[in-house]
């Protein structure tokens, strides 16, 4: 039995978690913490602790696994570099899947991004739109802040040099390398992501839509049971599909 602690319990991810782990025998949902509970205390008897709170909320999370040598799943997104840098410092110690986007569908469309930006070529122009619902609160996602990170990987620069994150005015003409990136915001859209590559005379577009949370849920859990017992390191949605 996976004993399972959910950070973030009252958001709508976490409230989607618990209704699907409730359903499996593989787990017991032994602790549900959100803000102002004690998540020391939670973690004690954890084998994983599954986090979607707030970016400021994930390094307690994670020290809290640290010392209860719990697995920990982070779904998380919008920190800032020094907190990536603190969380990724109990990777020593403990696994931890991390990633931007849980959902199979989509780490499919990672995995297929790469692929054609590979084939395609520096030829093709690059453009990254996601689009979820108005009470989202960071921006880009992290899910587009992935895809455009991995066309950047395959052009072997760093993201910060390359990203353009919407355009106003009289920008100038579109360099040959930069990679637009855009945040639409509205009504209750669950999420959805598509990587556009633009060439004269033709246009690939590869696109996933969500229609509902228990996509991601289902991922999380999934990586849940995946990292029971694997060695202390950092691992992603990746490594628990097969894809690497």
């Amino acid at each position: 039995m996976i004993k399972l602690v959910i950070n973030g319990s009252k958001g709508r991810m976490g409230q989607a978690i618990i209704a699907l782990a409730k359903q499996d025998a593989d787990f017991s949902v032994i602790a549900e913490v959100d803000l102002g509970d004690d998540i020391n205390a939670a973690a004690a008897k954890a084998s994983v602790i599954i986090d979607f709170s707030l970016h400021n909320a994930t390094l307690a999370a994670a020290q809290a696994a640290a010392k209860s040598e719990a697995a920990l799943v982070i779904g998380t997104t919008g920190h800032t570099a020094d907190e990536k840098k603190q969380v990724l410092g109990v990777t020593r110690d403990i696994p931890v899947v991390w990633a931007a986007n849980y959902s199979t569908g989509v780490n499919t469309l990672f995995y297929i991004t790469r692929k054609v930006a590979e084939i395609l070529g520096p030829g093709f122009d690059q453009e990254v739109v996601e689009m979820h619902h108005r009470l989202k609160k960071d921006a880009p996602s992290g899910t587009a802040e992935r895809l455009a990170q991995i066309l950047a990987e395959v052009k072997q620069k760093q993201l910060k040099e390359l990203a353009r994150h919407g355009r106003v005015g009289i920008v100038g003409e579109r360099s040959s390398d930069e990679i637009g990136i855009h945040a639409v915001r509205g009504g209750d859209v669950v999420g959805d992501h598509t990587v556009i590559f633009a060439a004269p005379g033709e246009r690939v577009e590869l696109a996933h839509k969500a229609s509902s949370r228990e996509t991601f849920a289902r991922g999380s859990l999934r990586a849940a049971k995946w990292i029971v017992g694997k060695p202390a390191g950092l691992y992603d949605m990746q490594d628990v599909l097969g894809l690497k």
